[in-house]
């Protein structure tokens, strides 16, 4: 399968292309430099490869739920992309990515993602692993506060956490720590790890046409108040 992935849905700008067996990657962790990073990073990986947009199968995004700027520029490059080469969208979980890498480095059953949504809340993800050790969404992702989960007492024991949340909230891992078997030095989604779940999408039809991308805000509006802590 032919693929080119794309997430700047967090502090990192990240890149990955894969052409069958062949997978480059560009992943860099600079804030608010996405905008100067992307373009270049997907030249580079399509440069070394010697490879063109229209041999591609799709184009895989990770949608979030994330930073709002940082998901706006990667949707809109996406599409661009997408338009000029005459393919199709892949929209994947960014945080189901985060799981992605946790479950390839472990023998966990499950694992508890939190990202930073600011205002004392997290994006949290809860994923079992699945087919081909892939994550599957035990509830939908959502806005949580820094309290108990309450999914969390009836996991399994071996259950990971991953992502930056959990270090910008120690209230949060504190309310948790006693279901939680490890906490992941995983903080940002790797595009590299879009790619199998896009695949996996990809041949379940779910890709959709550029201008159906919409990103996985969960908060609609970025000024109104956090909810009470769950």
């Amino acid at each position: 399968m032919k693929l080119l992935a794309l997430d700047t849905s967090s502090q990192a700008c990240s890149v990955a292309l894969q052409l069958g067996d062949t997978v480059i990657e560009r992943h860099e962790e600079l804030p608010r430099e996405h905008t100067r990073l992307l373009m270049p990073m997907i030249r580079s990986v399509l440069q070394q490869a010697g490879a063109q947009l229209t041999e591609l199968d799709a184009i895989v995004l990770g949608n979030g739920p994330g930073s709002f700027i940082g998901m706006r520029i990667a949707a809109s490059v996406a599409q661009g992309l997408a338009y000029g080469a005459g393919l199709k969208i892949v929209p994947v979980s960014s945080m189901a990515a985060i799981a992605v890498r946790v479950l390839a480095g472990s023998e966990c059953s499950a694992v508890v993602v939190a990202q930073d949504a600011r205002m004392n809340e997290v994006y949290l993800g809860i994923y079992k692993r699945g087919d081909a050790n892939l994550p599957t969404a035990m509830v939908p992702e959502r806005l949580h506060g820094t309290g108990p989960v309450a999914e969390l007492d009836v996991l399994a024991e071996d259950v990971r956490a991953a992502g930056i949340g959990w270090q910008r909230y120690p209230e949060l891992l504190a309310a948790n720590r006693d279901s939680i078997s490890r906490v992941e030095d995983i903080l940002f989604p790797r595009a590299v790890d879009l790619l199998a779940i896009g695949a996996a999408a990809l041949l379940e039809c779910e890709a959709i046409e550029p201008q159906h991308v919409m990103p996985a805000y969960l908060r609609h509006k970025v000024a109104e108040k956090p909810k009470a802590a769950s």
